[in-house]
């Protein structure tokens, strides 16, 4: 099982293919807010699901889907 509280602003996210998706800004309602000042996100906030974690290490939020995925898949926080 993870402990999401390990989770921690600033984590790098990447995907399961070792892609970056974003920086942890913080989470919310079941969902993690990338950092807008990324240029992974395109600098904007985007959410993705904390379904999607596969594991947590030191500096990084590992997901089960690939870089390409998540962009697809995330939502735009307006």
């Amino acid at each position: 099982m993870i402990d999401l509280s390990q989770i921690k602003e600033h984590h790098e996210v990447v995907g399961s293919d070792g892609g970056h998706v974003g920086r942890v800004d913080h989470i919310a309602g079941g969902e993690i807010q990338l950092a807008q000042f990324d240029l992974g996100g395109g600098f904007k906030h985007h959410l993705i699901p904390l379904s999607w974690v596969e594991y947590i290490d030191d500096a990084k939020v590992h997901l089960s889907v690939t870089e390409d995925d998540a962009k697809s898949k995330w939502r735009e926080k307006h």
